[in-house]
């Protein structure tokens, strides 16, 4: 089926500005409550909100085999299971009812009161119920930087890491969408030459900057998917901050890995991206530096070219860019990543999370997480107002945002937006 929503000619009848993340060629996918306290599956052209399930109720995706309720749900994850064929009809049919050339829904004022919204009316929600998280650590560069740290600089990647694509199992009850902030985790430390640990708040907290893939019911218990076939299971992606402790990540990870330190808050932007609408930003990605198996070894360019920032807003404050990356960095891209998950024949289902690891560039502007920028804390940064920053305080907002640009056009993720609340109190 023809991606003719991906036409980089077509204009929208709807009010877009020119460096908008959302012209009518994204056609991202969210979950909003309406105006009218009614919990709805939508897309976004400009800053206009668009209620699926009336659109549909009102005959819009007549001719496409979809279910009454399709999107009169709460998650996205029984429209994702629906398979990329379905996916990309809707998506079709969205573009050719807001075309600018198209009169049928922009001259039905009715019609248009009911489907169309202003982004101050909604109010976003996670956009999938999450079954199974699993986070990856998949950027080359991150995992020297953290390894000339923490170990011998010589030696700063584990034998296994340039052969799989290394990752840990996480959890789904702290994903959350932008705009919901986070409190300071509590946790065991093992503070300087202490020999016992202590129990208090983390003293560095850290964000991570990285991107997640959602995928759709793939394979049964058993079934290994092929990498040649792991893209026909990606839905799409999300903008991921996936919050660390560093001091109680130090304490625990030993032996099995990340635990409290990681599972306190992993936070979302809440449209979801559409492989299909990031077609046209294909590259190739980093060229392995050793043979990888037959069956991580993938064909054709794999990764894409998605401009990152981080920026860090103290509260009354401006906010300061911090870190510029970039998504095409990951040695490890998401076919090589869901191959490698279902080899031993563990089931993916719709709605799932892959977050892709801390991205992290060749250069020292481009690192994703605090732990690199300050490198341990030794090199603090400089705020806008004056004041530095080692790790995030209390009170500050971190703001990830990620966009696509070639040829004149322009696909964004939006932002995911967190602000860190001191620890926990009783009411």
């Amino acid at each position: 089926m023809p991606l003719s929503a991906n036409n980089p000619d077509r204009t929208s009848w709807l009010h877009v500005d020119k460096n908008s993340d959302f012209p009518i060629q994204n056609i991202p996918f969210g979950v909003f409550l309406t105006r009218d306290d009614i919990i709805t599956i939508g897309t976004r052209i400009g800053d206009t909100a668009i209620d699926l399930g009336a659109l549909h109720q009102l005959g819009y995706f007549d001719g496409i085999a979809l279910t009454d309720d399709i999107f009169l749900q709460d998650s996205l994850n029984d429209f994702i299971a629906d398979g990329r064929k379905t996916w990309r009809s809707v998506r079709n049919r969205i573009a050719e009812i807001f075309d600018a050339e198209n009169p049928i829904l922009k001259g039905n004022k009715k019609h248009k009161e009911i489907v169309l919204f202003r982004l101050d009316e909604i109010e976003m929600k996670l956009p999938v119920d999450v079954g199974d998280y699993t986070d990856f650590y998949s950027s080359i560069e991150h995992a020297t930087n953290v390894g000339s740290m923490f170990r011998d600089p010589e030696n700063a990647l584990l034998p296994n890491w340039l052969y799989i694509p290394v990752g840990y199992h996480g959890r789904s009850s702290s994903i959350i969408p932008s705009g919901i902030p986070v409190h300071r985790p509590q946790g065991q430390t093992l503070p300087g030459d202490a020999k016992e640990p202590v129990f208090g708040p983390s003293k560095l907290v850290d964000f991570e900057l990285e991107m997640a893939f959602i995928t759709t019911d793939a394979n049964d218990l058993g079934e290994p998917i092929p990498i040649e076939e792991a893209e026909e299971y990606i839905f799409g992606l999300v903008l991921l901050n996936d919050w660390s402790a560093r001091d109680i990540q130090k304490w625990e990870y030993v032996p099995l890995g990340p635990f409290l330190a990681k599972n306190f808050a992993s936070s979302i932007s809440p449209w979801i991206i559409t492989l299909d609408a990031l077609e046209p930003y294909r590259v190739d990605g980093p060229k392995p530096k050793k043979k990888q198996l037959p069956y991580l070894q993938s064909k054709g360019p794999k990764s894409f070219d998605i401009n990152l920032e981080v920026a860090i807003q103290p509260q009354g404050s401006k906010e300061t860019t911090v870190s510029k990356s970039n998504f095409k960095y990951m040695y490890w891209n998401m076919a090589q990543q869901l191959a490698h998950h279902t080899v031993n024949g563990c089931p993916v289902n719709s709605g799932d999370m892959m977050g892709s690891g801390t991205i992290s560039g060749p250069t020292e502007d481009s690192y994703g997480s605090m732990l690199e920028l300050t490198w341990k804390g030794e090199k603090p940064l400089k705020m806008a107002d004056g004041s530095e920053r080692k790790f995030i305080n209390d009170n500050d907002t971190v703001i990830m945002r990620g966009y696509c640009k070639k040829d004149g056009t322009r696909i964004g993720f939006g932002e995911v937006s967190t602000k860190l609340l001191p620890v926990f109190g009783k009411k």
